[in-house]
């Protein structure tokens, strides 16, 4: 049985993280630039040792299994966010974004993302608590996700979007100039919006897709809230710096999308196994529960996760150094 975690923990933590969020939130709009290699890579640095020195926190206030779950959950949620920066670049280049106003309005993105899940957090912790058989539902969407997710491109996410800003585009007057970050300008003694408006709508439409996968794949893994809530947090935060540090790296990962997939499909396995645990539908073993589905632990999770994206990565970067390696020897074209 695991242990309750202090309540001036949980309240402090939401009040440190606040804080962070507001520091780097200001960072963002004060100083808009490219962050360097070196900026990126230590902020970046930064934020993973914060979030394993939280883990430690709750090994240490806690136990091992709200530790272990925070880690697989923040592991998950942080591979979902990794593939957001796919579309997020697609956007970013569609709208021809200038690279120093990027930081802004990621920065934005990132707010929304935190917001569709909170939403989606206290929606999924209520129907949790009152019906259990929403698992067969999470573990389903899960499984289609993760199907879908190999079948279809990012470029197809991104298609997805156009209807919608076409929609807004004939109803809204809107210039094709940037006016630094700025969502209207004045043109003429005219206020217009700029394509900043667009760039939100996109981000936001994103996010929102993002949450629908994210929220039920974290509670596979925990009911907590407030684990669910913090692995969230933990995994946007230096989201932005990582889309400046890897840049197109991050387009050329080409089998980190089956990786993450592969964890989409076991957690939704893992999620119609509980919901099996838990049964109390009447057309399904008579309402009672199934005692032959397996119990897959929070580390076996954690093992899966880390082993899907560890050989999603090492199999792109192979894959680029195969492809590069090629491009070297080839024998040039005869033209003549």
């Amino acid at each position: 049985m695991q242990l309750a975690l202090p309540l001036w923990f949980e309240i402090g933590t939401y009040v440190v993280l606040l804080l962070i969020l507001a520091f780097d939130l200001t960072l963002a709009f004060k100083r808009p630039h490219v962050p360097s290699t070196r900026e990126s890579a230590l902020w970046i640095g930064f934020y993973v040792a914060l979030a394993l020195a939280f883990a430690g926190l709750m090994l240490w206030l806690g136990d091992a299994e709200h530790a272990g779950q925070f880690i697989a959950g923040w592991l998950t949620e942080y591979s979902l966010s990794i593939d957001n920066l796919f579309v997020f670049l697609l956007i970013m280049a569609r709208f021809q974004v200038p690279r120093r106003y990027q930081q802004e309005l990621l920065m934005i993105g990132i707010i929304l993302a935190l917001v569709f899940r909170g939403v989606f957090i206290l929606l999924g912790a209520a129907l949790i608590e009152n019906f259990s058989w929403v698992f067969y539902i999470f573990g389903a969407f899960l499984v289609f996700t993760a199907i879908q997710q190999v079948r279809t491109g990012h470029e197809d996410e991104v298609q997805t979007e156009n209807r919608m800003l076409t929609w807004v585009r004939r109803r809204v007057n809107i210039t094709d100039e940037f006016d630094g970050a700025k969502i209207r300008t004045t043109i003429d003694g005219k206020r217009v919006f700029t394509p900043v408006l667009m760039v939100l709508i996109a981000l936001g439409t994103t996010d929102l897709v993002f949450a629908l996968d994210s929220i039920p794949a974290i509670f596979g893994i925990t009911q907590s809230a407030f684990i669910v809530f913090t692995a969230n947090v933990f995994a946007l935060m230096g989201l932005r710096q990582l889309y400046f540090l890897l840049g197109d790296l991050v387009d050329r990962l080409e089998y980190l999308r089956f990786g993450i997939a592969f964890i989409l499909l076991f957690i939704g396995v893992k999620l119609v196994f509980h919901a099996m645990h838990e049964n109390e539908l009447p057309f399904i073993n008579g309402g009672e529960h199934i005692e032959w589905a397996p119990d897959i632990s929070t580390w076996t999770s954690l093992a899966v996760i880390v082993a899907a994206m560890t050989v999603a990565v090492v199999a792109s970067l192979v894959r680029m150094r195969v492809l590069a390696r090629r491009e070297v020897i080839a024998p040039p074209h005869d033209d003549a």
